[in-house]
């Protein structure tokens, strides 16, 4: 995925504590059919296809599969 832009090491990071530690997030999805602000559950942060990604799943339930570069905190 040649338009993947790295995220900064410390959003990475915090992403990572928040799956361990099963912390909500509210966090603002920038593209995609998720677009506006979302309070999400990070459930782990995986690498594939040239691009990261946060599997996540949302207060209802619902499993989402982000790419790290559509997130803002």
């Amino acid at each position: 995925m040649s338009d993947y832009r790295p995220i900064a090491c410390s959003d990475h990071d915090r992403l990572e504590l928040a799956a361990l530690k099963r912390q909500w997030l509210d966090l603002k999805v920038t593209t995609g059919d998720r677009a506006g602000r979302q309070r999400l559950m990070p459930r782990d942060v995986t690498t594939r296809d040239g691009a990261e990604w946060l599997l996540a799943e949302t207060e209802s339930g619902e499993q989402l599969t982000l790419r790290l570069d559509w997130l803002q905190f």
